[in-house]
């Protein structure tokens, strides 16, 4: 009864550890994203267009500024960068979701 009970908590901690990794690392990633397309804040919109393209598509928002967005999978997980531009054609704001 107690090595049934070894073993399951020496598996749940292995797993659990696993876990704690893939996160850390996605977490990582991330972040350096961020800091790397961070950058384009402030930046002329021609900057962003060289550096990654046409965007997938673009949109006005509800406050009448432009928003680019850059659709791309890795691992079969979507990404999205979005990019927000005032009515100068500068870029305001960077926001991503799912990107590793």
């Amino acid at each position: 009864m107690i090595l049934k009970k070894l073993i399951t908590f020496i598996f749940i901690s292995i797993l659990l550890t696993g876990c704690q990794t893939i996160k850390e690392k996605a977490d990582s990633i991330a972040e350096k994203e961020n800091r790397e397309y961070g950058k384009m804040v402030g930046k002329n919109i021609t900057e962003l267009k060289i550096e990654l393209g046409n965007p997938t598509e673009d949109f006005i928002n509800e406050i009448g500024n432009k928003v680019f967005v850059y659709k791309s999978k890795k691992y079969a997980i979507p990404c999205d960068r979005k990019f927000e531009v005032n009515k100068n054609d500068i870029i305001i704001s960077f926001t991503s979701s799912g990107c590793i």
